[in-house]
């Protein structure tokens, strides 16, 4: 199987929800297709969604939820 990454579109936290008390965009095991949203990254009080670029099933999130991220960090590995 070959694996894929996705990656961080800009430094800032790292939300896995849209709001503290909704559910997760995704959760490892999901089907992801592209242009799913798994995530959220706010800078500045901005937000900003987090799309795959590819589809598969979304193995492991690499980073957890309100972590800081890095501009290109991995987020998350997908599975084909």
């Amino acid at each position: 199987m070959a694996m894929k990454q996705i990656l961080s579109p800009l430094p800032g936290t790292f939300y896995r929800k849209p709001a503290p008390d909704q559910p997760a965009f995704k959760s490892e095991g999901d089907s992801i297709a592209q242009g799913d949203v798994i995530g959220l990254v706010e800078v500045m009080k901005t937000f900003f969604e987090v799309k795959a670029e590819a589809a598969g099933k979304l193995k492991v999130f690499l980073v957890e939820n309100e972590d800081p991220v890095t501009a290109g960090q991995p987020l998350a590995d997908l599975e084909d």
